[in-house]
């Protein structure tokens, strides 16, 4: 089949993990498909998709082809497929609006970004880029905190006329009017901020869900994160993270049969241990009543690699834009947004989730 042509903003560690594992699967078939939720969708595997075009901000990436860009610092998620291919797509200079934070600046080279100097390119270079490259699909990796960024990417999207996934915690596909100029033009859009595979919200979630039908009242929870990657670091400056918080913690809430008071759930990064890298600690805690109003509480500590946690997520989220794409369907794709994000424009529980994208997958439903 036809290569599916995507566009990267961001060369981190998420499209690092991203780019290993198309050329991890290359070689495997269907009963060596260990990590995926889907080994085929509409015909498509993950060694199908190719990068096209792919942007980025920090001078140790940018001019690289970007099978070498993966693996600069300040990435340091596991190296689990060291033989990437050489693509022959070089890292071009991408805008930093504010895509970069200053407080990162008081931090070694080794963990921070290190701008470029070479030209930012205004939106109609992108747009040309991303025509000329022939990007179908073009994928938001920009930090956490970056609106501006990512408004203007996905502005870039729209006017090139490519489908957008949003993995980042900047609400575009959940945002009515955003929404909108995308259906309006025919364009598909999943967002928005990626949920990985098992992480800290998929599992929340999931204890939720079993509280509430198992009868347990559920009173006060929280959910505390740590982790080592350039995305911890950046979430240091805590006004970046009000999305984000907002992004996890209504992920949570809305699978709740009654929703908890703001002083009674806290979710969100807790701090930035260097050591950690791109390894993630989650501390979930949750107290509730049994029988007879008896107390009882919960506490899991869970260890995961971040970024290769939500690449396989992100795998399935490009097959489902393609699919949409070649069924002509633009706009929101409501049930792939619901099962891959944190933050969809509609929420459902996980189990509503995948029973439609599966059936949006499998043609039983237009979205």
């Amino acid at each position: 089949m036809e290569k599916i042509k995507i566009g990267i903003v961001g060369i981190g560690n998420c499209a690092s993990s991203l780019l290993q594992g198309i050329e991890y699967y290359k070689n495997k078939d269907s009963r060596e498909a260990i990590g995926l939720m889907h080994w085929e969708i509409g015909g498509y595997t993950p060694c199908d998709i190719e990068v096209a075009v792919a942007f980025d901000t920090d001078m140790r990436k940018v001019g690289k082809d970007v099978s070498e860009a993966i693996f600069e610092p300040p990435n340091c998620t596991k190296v689990f497929c060291k033989d990437v291919p050489i693509t022959g797509v070089k890292v071009k200079m991408g805008r930093i609006l504010d895509g970069f934070s200053s407080h990162l600046k008081n931090y070694d080279e080794k963990y921070a970004f290190i701008l470029s100097n070479e030209n930012e390119p205004s939106k109609e270079d992108v747009v040309n880029v991303l025509k000329e490259s022939k990007v179908e699909i073009l994928l938001n990796y920009v930090p956490v905190g970056s609106e501006e960024a990512t408004k203007f990417y996905a502005e870039c999207a729209l006017e090139a006329g490519v489908a957008f996934i949003n993995n980042m915690p900047v609400f575009i596909a959940s945002d009515p009017v955003w929404a909108e100029r995308f259906e309006e033009k025919g364009i598909p859009i999943i967002g928005d901020d990626i949920k990985a595979q098992l992480g800290a919200t998929i599992t929340h979630r999931t204890l939720v869900d079993l509280f509430k039908k198992r009868g347990v009242k559920l009173e006060r929870t929280y959910q505390l994160n740590t982790g080592g990657n350039t995305d911890f670091l950046n979430m240091l400056n805590r006004d970046r993270l009000a999305s984000k918080k907002t992004s996890k913690t209504e992920a949570v809430q809305s699978v709740l049969e009654k929703r908890l008071d703001d002083e009674n759930i806290h979710i969100g990064p807790s701090d930035w241990v260097a050591w950690q890298k791109d390894n993630k600690l989650c501390f979930i805690r949750m107290e509730g009543k049994l029988f007879g109003d008896v107390p009882m509480n919960l506490e899991l500590r869970l260890s995961v690699e971040d970024s290769p946690n939500s690449a396989g997520v992100v795998i399935d989220a490009i097959r489902c834009s393609k699919l949409a794409l070649e069924r002509n369907k633009g706009g929101l794709l409501y049930s792939p947004s619901a099962y891959f994000m944190k933050h969809p424009p509609r929420q459902f529980t996980d189990d509503e989730a995948y029973q439609l994208t599966e059936d949006f997958i499998h043609a039983r439903r237009q979205d």
